[in-house]
């Protein structure tokens, strides 16, 4: 992957899909996705890697078709994190400069940003974000970016995420053992947010809502600044396990039973309304009513939706989300769900579709709240490239420092041979001589 062409690669591993995307950022800052593949998961539980063969091969899978239908080869990538392991905390740091003189520079913001990943935290765990809200320079609060600007003493109020070791490292080994080279790692629920949101929702106040197959992702903004996030342990999976349950019926029945007739509200249901379902290897068909489907739907999604509103409240921002809710991924295409989680929050609701950082020339197919993650993904990685980008474009410099080390080798090599074949000339001409003689 060619990080001149700003090229970006990145691979969301979820609990019922892997996805791969690739895509160039164009000048306007808009994403033109190259080429973007789905598989089906199975190794993978609510975020957390169950099988390390089965996401191998998950991930194999989708990255060669991707690069297939974009003719762009996969090295280096970009990797969603997520799961219930998944915490944050809030922290603030500070500096003192020299002098007051001189203005603040970036290398000031990295220091003190960099202190932050020596902060104590519990055995097992490690630092997966530091996320700066907002600085003070000498008691002057309220600044967004101090770049530029006089003063000895820096502070900042940071938001820090936190996950388990073993649980990154296993998403690490994953991309390793499938001939991949991990960049790194991205909080999932930030990746959906930058593919998702407006400029306007952020600095009104708004709640990103992705609902995947095994968690719901939640990232809190109020002026322009990331102020929560939060990963509840429960996705669309859990709705259709109760169907499964609720109604006697086959895992991939449920599904299909959720996908095509389900409903979020139940009063909206018709019960005169019924469904089919085939017998379990020839025994009688059930019937099942829409509306007994919706209330079964309805009943788990209330329960998720009441853990959003405590995130929410938790953040201390819920009087301020004007923009109200963003809901997206493959959960947020359930019928009548916005509607319910207007009842239940009593926010104004939006579903969000990656139209808004997408390029016109994109794949027509990645305009989907399932691929919110995974345009986020892109976007994000171009913003850490474009952060940090001498550590990126060190990356393949190795190998043409090997191709110079080898140069003078091979050089040698041709002298030898040079010198070889005259010596032998000279004696080819030597023993002609004494043969004439």
């Amino acid at each position: 992957m060619s990080y001149n062409e700003h090229i970006v690669a990145a691979v969301d591993i979820g609990t019922t899909k892997v996805a791969a995307i690739v895509g160039k950022i164009k000048e306007n800052g808009k994403v033109d996705i190259k080429g973007v593949s789905k598989t089906p998961s199975t190794g993978i539980k609510r975020g957390v890697v169950q099988n390390i063969d089965e996401t191998v091969n998950a991930i194999k899978k989708t990255v060669n078709e991707v690069q297939a239908a974009s003719g762009t080869s996969l090295t280096n990538v970009f990797v969603g994190i997520a799961g219930q392991h998944i915490k944050t905390i809030r922290n603030r740091g500070y500096i003192n400069r020299n002098s007051s003189e001189d203005e603040i520079t970036k290398e000031d913001i990295d220091a003190l940003i960099n202190e932050m990943y020596n902060i104590s935290i519990d055995v097992g765990e490690e630092i997966i974000h530091v996320l700066p809200q907002n600085f003070i320079v000498d008691n002057e609060t309220g600044i967004k970016n101090p770049v530029g600007m006089l003063g000895r003493r820096v502070e900042a109020n940071f938001h820090i995420v936190i996950g388990q070791i073993t649980s990154a490292r296993n998403i690490g080994k994953c991309i390793s053992k499938a001939g991949l080279s991990l960049n790194e790692l991205i909080l999932q629920p930030l990746a959906s947010s930058t593919a998702i949101l407006t400029a306007d929702e952020k600095e009104a106040g708004v709640t990103l809502v992705d609902i995947g197959g095994g968690t719901t992702d939640v990232a809190v903004y109020y002026d322009e600044i990331i102020r929560h996030t939060a990963v509840i342990p429960f996705g669309g999976d859990v709705v259709t396990k109760d169907i499964k349950e609720g109604c006697s019926i086959l895992q991939r029945q449920a599904e299909l039973l959720k996908v095509q007739y389900g409903s979020a509200l139940g009063d909206l249901a018709r019960e005169d309304e019924v469904v089919s379902i085939p017998g379990i290897s020839g025994r009688e068909p059930k019937e099942i009513t829409l509306k007994s489907l919706a209330y079964i739907i309805q009943s788990r999604m209330e329960e998720i939706l009441n853990a959003v509103l405590y995130e929410i409240e938790n953040s201390g921002y819920y009087d301020r989300m004007s923009a109200g809710i963003v809901v997206t991924g493959g959960g947020a295409l359930l019928r009548d769900l916005p509607q319910l989680i207007k009842f239940v929050t009593g926010m104004d609701v939006r579903l969000g579709y990656p139209a808004v950082r997408l390029a016109s020339e994109s794949v027509k197919e990645v305009n989907d709240p399932i691929f919110s993650t995974s345009v986020g993904l892109v976007l994000k990685g171009h913003e850490i490239y474009e952060q940090d980008r001498e550590k990126y474009a060190q990356k393949e410099e190795p190998e043409e420092e090997a191709q110079e080390e080898n140069e003078p080798a091979e050089q040698e090599n041709d002298r030898k041979n040079l010198f070889s074949r005259l010596k032998d000339a000279f004696n080819d001409i030597f023993e002609e001589n004494d043969t004439e003689m």
